[in-house]
């Protein structure tokens, strides 16, 4: 005989407070079932801890002792026994409780009483009671329309819908359904109108806008539960409530493919393995909803982040607070005080040059104020006098910041950078074109439109004191235009027009729909030999000014003396640059081509080839062209026995020099996708690989890191070039130090014996080395791109035991946190990090993130860890995201006692 006794119990929750239900009312019932026989003697018992709502039952605990009589527990956490059913009142479920627990309760208690059994019966499913926290994650998971879909609720569906359905009589396809609701990845919109169409019963491959109503409604349902159902029905098609195997590796490729993760579809089956394994330990050959549900609820890291989280909202809620002033005054006062401060080295500099630009046109136009050429064609002759006067200055200054030499012997060698930005050396350049166009335009303008007109207009007497300039008086226009002076001065301009078009970004970076003939003159081809027609230019300009008008005197005909010192300058450079390339070119040791379509070269370094982490070198491959030299970050350590770089295929000179290593490469190499393993072969051996010169190192922002204690190294897509050189000559140094194990006696040290890190030299050793903290943020779209530097990742992950570096590899291509598209990568993602310690987005021993990084919150963490510290923050990439993090990093600077101090080498 079988007795059930139900005794409520709320001491669970303190009384007047809300469950993790909140829209439910809810009992907790503990029950006791015990069994005893005729002769009184007690057998095994039950313990069930139940859920009863208003329309459902769960059950929480389930305790039983084993045949021992020691006691066991069957829990476990997340998985439910009674399934949720819809029914009228709490009362009416009740009557329900006893025949559905009692024969659970029998196959328990026959389960635990019986030791000979060889395969133990599937464990009672028990549903774990929801923490608030949990219950917090389950309202934000499964969403499976999100901010990134970029649908406004049901009036932009329906409004789509009516678009859409003009031409079909008001029914929406299968095919479109994605597109109605605003859903992107096709695939999981097809499956997804699958399981909701089944669920409603629904014939046919089109639906009405009713039926479109109701499905949506099952999308933006914010019961977790439902959200769960309609997950787990995509690929449950026969609705027997199990996956199967084949069933799950289904689902994976969907949630994969939705995320354009091609490795991980193509590993579906492994994956569909272990999660098998995980929550199918006893081999019954399918999974239930309750157990997709416990590992969809894990959140790998919650509690890290929940602590973290509100550790940073409590200290940070009163330093980032900045009383606004009433008073207008005062808040210009801040901004301008601030702007100066963040800008200084900017602002004298400008200042000064502004400053030489006004005295050099005043003195100039006062000059000409005083000559009788004043009297015959006015203030326009002063006015173009004064232009010409700064076009000499700008035009030889123009040449300084790009020599590169120059620029890094000084930014390397002095003390100048603390009050010379050179990180805006090739703004400064750009800066002092707008100069040179603004002063060609008006001292072109003042000649052609007002000063030839007036001297062929001035009566005999007004001109005769122009006779000894332009000799007799004539009427004719065409006269000044064909003269030396002005043949000259019109190619310059047309010259330079040309030169100045080519280089805006538009047409540097192909970014016009042109047509096809005229898309082929642009781009940086385009650019970069359109640029050294100023060769040219410079030639006319020193003809122009020795034929220049009213003045005949030599010394004082002074463009010669404004261009010779920077255009020697200039010249030695490029001699040096030429006869420092060509006397030997590099050995070619490793190459690949790496997904993302990135050609990955390995070369010999030079014995006089000393360059710091973050700098560039300049490339240049003859077969391609013997002319071009192309820029690429070096991302090789400055302790590493060799050079590499890993070059985007974009333009035609990288495309033609991928193809060239690609043909020669191929018979040896028929897997390419092996750079960065200790098998790859070397290839310094083969005749007639093409030959590369390589000329630098030239200096960048991103090598003054090591002034700073702490480091926030932001890389977009291929931008992580020089921050992975940094990260690697931060592991080196630390070794060199001392500070990490595993060097041998030789001074070499190979954690997976597949990089060899040799000796420090002492003079690399005695170099200050400042950086304690590196913070590194990687964020690419393509999965693949993680390859590219897939052993940097892992040497950082095994060998910095102390936790110097932070590495955060971002994939944007995976949907955010919470989204249906993604629960199941993250899943998988912690299950497979947990077993293998491999992550399976990036192939590496660091776990990614999904979607963008949240930066206010990335500053955030900083601020709080790094208080009154002076933080480097070095960003390359795309130059969309700049103004982002330097705005952040000026605002954080002003309102906490951390400073950012902001560097971008942007392409």
């Amino acid at each position: 005989m079988q007795k059930l006794g139900f005794e409520n119990s709320r001491s669970y929750y303190p009384s007047g407070t809300e469950t993790p239900y909140s829209d439910q009312s809810s009992e907790i019932i503990e029950n006791t079932a015990s069994t005893s026989n005729y002769y009184g003697e007690n057998q095994p018992y039950v313990e069930i801890t139940l859920d009863i709502h208003e329309d459902s039952v769960s059950v929480y605990g389930l305790k039983s002792p084993d045949h021992n009589g020691a006691g066991s527990k069957y829990e476990d956490p997340g998985k439910s026994l009674l399934r949720p059913g819809r029914s009228g009142k709490s009362n009416s479920v009740l009557k329900r409780i006893a025949s559905s627990v009692s024969t659970e309760l029998k196959r328990v208690a026959s389960s635990v009483s019986s030791s000979s059994a060889r395969k133990p019966p599937r464990p009672p499913l028990v549903r774990f009671r929801r923490s608030k926290s949990r219950a917090e994650l389950a309202l934000k998971g499964l969403k499976f329309i999100t901010k990134t879909d970029g649908v406004a609720g049901w009036p932009g569906v329906e409004k789509r819908f009516h678009e859409i359905t003009e031409s079909s009589n008001g029914l929406l396809h299968r095919s479109r359904f994605g597109e109605c609701i605003g859903m992107k990845s096709k695939e999981f919109a097809l499956a997804l109108f699958d399981a909701l169409r089944r669920r409603e019963n629904v014939n046919g491959d089109s639906i009405s806008k009713k039926q479109l109503e109701e499905f949506w409604k099952q999308i933006t349902d914010q019961d977790f539960d439902s959200r769960l159902r309609t997950f787990f029905a995509m690929v449950d098609r026969d609705a027997d409530g199990r996956l199967n195997r084949g069933e799950v590796r289904e689902l994976i490729s969907l949630s994969a493919s939705a995320n354009e993760l091609d490795n991980i579809r193509r590993q579906a089956d492994e994956y569909a393995a272990l999660i098998m394994e995980t929550l199918d330990p006893y081999h019954y050959g399918y999974i239930m909803i309750e157990n997709l549900e416990v590992l969809l609820l894990q959140a790998p890291m919650e509690d890290i982040r929940d602590g973290e989280s509100k550790n940073l909202s409590t200290m940070l809620s009163q330093k980032l607070k900045v009383s606004q002033s009433g008073n207008l005054g005062e808040r210009l006062y801040r901004v301008v005080k601030y702007s100066v401060l963040d800008n200084w080295k900017r602002v004298w500099v400008m200042a000064l040059w502004i400053g030489v630009m006004a005295g050099l046109f005043a003195w100039k136009f006062i000059q000409y104020r005083k000559r009788s050429a004043h009297q015959v064609m006015g203030v326009c002759v002063c006015i173009a006098k004064g232009a010409a006067e700064t076009l000499k200055l700008n035009m030889a200054m123009i040449l300084l910041p790009v020599c590169r030499n120059t620029i890094t012997w000084l930014r390397t060698k002095t003390k100048l950078g603390a009050v010379v930005p050179f990180d805006d050396s090739l703004n400064f350049h750009k800066v002092i074109a707008i100069g040179i166009s603004v002063g060609v335009a008006i001292h072109a303008t003042c000649h052609l439109a007002c000063d030839f007109p007036r001297l062929i207009a001035a009566n005999e007497e007004t001109y005769k004191p122009m006779v000894k300039y332009f000799g007799d008086q004539t009427k004719r226009y065409m006269d000044f235009v064909e003269s030396v002076e002005g043949v000259t001065g019109i190619a310059m301009v047309i010259l330079m027009t040309i030169a100045f078009t080519l280089a805006t970004p538009w047409f540097r970076r192909n970014k016009l729909n042109l047509p096809g003939p005229l898309k082929k003159t642009t781009g940086f081809n385009a650019f970069w030999y359109s640029h050294h027609l100023f060769v040219i230019v410079y030639s006319l300009l020193v003809v122009h000014g020795y034929y220049v008008y009213l003045i005949k005197t030599w010394y004082k005909k002074t463009t010669w003396m404004y261009l010779m010192v920077p255009v020697v300058l200039y010249l030695s450079e490029r001699l040096i640059r030429a006869l420092r390339s060509g006397i030997e070119a590099v050995s070619i040791l490793k190459v690949a081509v790496l997904p993302g379509n990135v050609l990955s070269l390995q070369m010999s370094r030079p014995s006089n080839f000393s360059y710091k982490s973050g700098q560039y070198m300049y490339l240049n491959c003859s077969e391609v062209s013997s002319l071009e030299w192309h820029p690429f970050s070096i991302t090789s350590a400055p302790g590493d026995d060799y050079l590499s770089v890993h070059i985007r295929v974009l333009g035609d000179w990288t495309k033609q020099l991928r193809l060239l290593f690609s043909e020669v490469c191929k018979p040896r190499l028929p897997d390419e996708n092996r750079l960065n393993r200790a098998d790859s072969s070397p290839l310094n051996n083969i005749p007639n690989f093409p030959r590369i010169l390589i000329d630098g190192p030239y200096g960048a922002p991103a090598q003054d890191y090591k002034n700073f204690e702490v480091v926030l190294l932001v890389g977009l897509g291929i931008g992580a070039t020089p921050m992975i050189s940094i990260v690697k000559d931060i592991i080196n140094n630390l070794k060199g130090n001392g500070e990490e194990e595993g060097r041998g006696s030789n001074g070499r040290w190979s954690p997976n014996h597949n990089m060899v890190t040799p000796p420090l030299s002492p003079a690399r050793k005695s170099e200050m080395f400042r950086t304690k903290r590196a913070y590194f943020y990687w964020v690419t779209r393509e999965q693949g791109s993680f390859d590219w530097f897939k052993n940097v990742m892992d040497e950082v992950a095994i060998t910095d035991r102390n936790k110097v570096i932070e590495l955060h590899n971002y994939c944007t291509s995976v949907y955010e946190e919470g989204d249906a598209r993604s629960a199941l990568i993250t899943m998988l993602q912690s299950l497979n990090h947990a077993k293998h310690g491999v992550d399976v987005v990036s192939g590496t021993r660091v776990m990614s993130h999904f979607a963008r990084p949240n930066w206010r919150s990335v500053y955030k963490r900083i601020a709080v860890k790094h208080p009154k510290t002076r933080v480097g923050v070095f960003y390359c990439g795309a130059a969309g995201l700049v103004k982002e993090l330097r705005d952040l990093a000026l605002d954080f600077s002003h309102k906490t006692s951390t400073k950012f101090c902001f560097h971008k080498e942007n392409f």
